[in-house]
């Protein structure tokens, strides 16, 4: 096994899903090469840099065993850890990685399973029970990030002309995903490897907001600064953003408290502001409410009629719309037959939450700041667009180009 290069730290409690499955795997390939199991898995965790000054820092991260099963397979696993004073039902958390070396021929090849995917010829990678899939593809759901980690971590100790088969298992996963919003975005049977980083983040506490304020400070005093910005909301808006060709250095993810980082954002100098997230989430915005977390306000279902109200809808329909169970389902169910409302609603949505926000701003003597909006549904399709964020985000991509 090749020495191990750079810093080492320990302690590496409150790491998302994606570390506690390179971590068994790794131990899984560990075994699989024949070296002697470790309890501590050294993990690269950072993105490289551009140019290695020194050697990557790495982190050691526990997994609880691994050992060799029938037909060459290797098991190993991991149980997460959120770290402390963290809500998160990954908490606990049981993770099985299966690796075996992949060979040719009917007669040594691997067992087929329903989704599997090939990446770049030398890892096949399978979701197993409990690992989320997407609906449109039957792909395992990972996200750049988790990508990224399998290849820095994994990659070097394969052997050149070897593949290797990972199999990923969540025992608990499938039950889990139903306690999530993965439906809403098209992943489906389980929990997916959506973590755009290693550690945790708390989206209503306290220190995400500071996390993201220290992090938009830095953006502001980066020498090239343009006035630029993208607040995305949630883990799923900063995986789909750069595929719409929005560029990673203006993506900053926003918890809950979006009110005090958009006057953040204006008092720093962002010129031009757009909110991209799923519109479950942003229509709050458009009744006016800038912490969005569900344990201090909701009031999803009363914006949404009384937009709809605006639009023309009255009588059976309106009340059906306000007794949906989700603001996905109300809107598909209003798109089955009443299509062109349903984009019109959604169009309103959009332009609302532009309206809200630029109201909030200026409230705090911040009238200098635009900010478009765009909304994506279940599908990780963009649903709308309000007046402002059409030209933002085909400016920002134009610009990435």
């Amino acid at each position: 096994m090749p020495p191990l290069l750079g810093a080492v730290t320990s302690e590496p409690l409150g790491l998302t899903l994606p570390v506690w499955v390179t971590a068994a795997a790794r131990a899984a390939l560990q075994v699989l090469r024949g070296d002697a199991f470790t309890a501590n898995q050294p993990l690269q965790l950072q993105r490289p840099p551009e140019v290695e000054l020194a050697p990557p820092a790495l982190t050691l991260v526990p997994v609880q065993a691994a050992a060799c099963l029938a037909d060459g397979w290797v098991l190993a696993t991991a149980q997460c850890d959120p770290g402390p004073g963290v809500l998160d039902l990954t908490r606990g958390l049981a993770v099985w990685v299966q690796a075996r070396w992949f060979e040719a021929g009917p007669a040594g090849a691997p067992e087929p399973v329903e989704h599997a995917e090939s990446d770049q010829g030398w890892l096949v990678l399978e979701a197993g029970e409990g690992v989320g899939v997407l609906a449109a593809s039957g792909e395992p759901c990972l996200s750049g990030y988790a990508r990224q980690l399998l290849e820095a971590n994994l990659r070097p100790l394969v052997p050149e002309g070897r593949r290797l088969v990972l199999r990923i298992v969540i025992p608990a996963g499938r039950r889990l995903a139903e306690r999530t919003s993965n439906a809403a975005f098209g992943v489906v049977e389980g929990l997916a490897l959506i973590g755009t980083q290693a550690e945790v983040q708390r989206s209503a506490a306290p220190e995400q907001l500071d996390a993201a304020l220290a992090q938009l400070r830095a953006r502001a005093a980066a020498p090239g600064f343009a006035g630029d910005l993208v607040v995305v909301i949630g883990e799923n808006g900063l995986d789909l953003a750069p595929r719409l060709g929005l560029p990673v250095g203006l993506l900053l993810k926003a918890g809950n408290w979006l009110g005090p980082l958009l006057v953040a954002a204006a008092e720093a100098g962002v010129q031009r502001l757009l909110l991209f997230g799923y519109q479950g989430k942003l229509i709050k915005l458009a009744g006016g409410i800038f912490h969005t977390h569900h344990h201090l306000a909701d009031g999803r279902a009363e914006v949404l009629t009384a937009l709809a109200a605006l639009e023309g809808l009255a009588g059976p329909a309106l009340a059906a719309l306000y007794g949906a169970p989700t603001v996905e389902q109300a809107l598909a169910e209003l798109a089955s037959g009443h299509a062109p409302l349903a984009e019109r609603l959604r169009a309103r949505i959009a332009a609302a939450i532009e309206q809200r926000s630029a109201d909030y701003l200026a409230r705090y003597g911040q009238t200098s700041t635009t900010v478009g909006a765009v909304l994506f549904d279940r599908s990780r399709r963009v649903c709308a667009r309000g007046p402002l964020g059409v030209g933002l985000l085909a400016a920002f991509a134009s610009d990435a180009t």
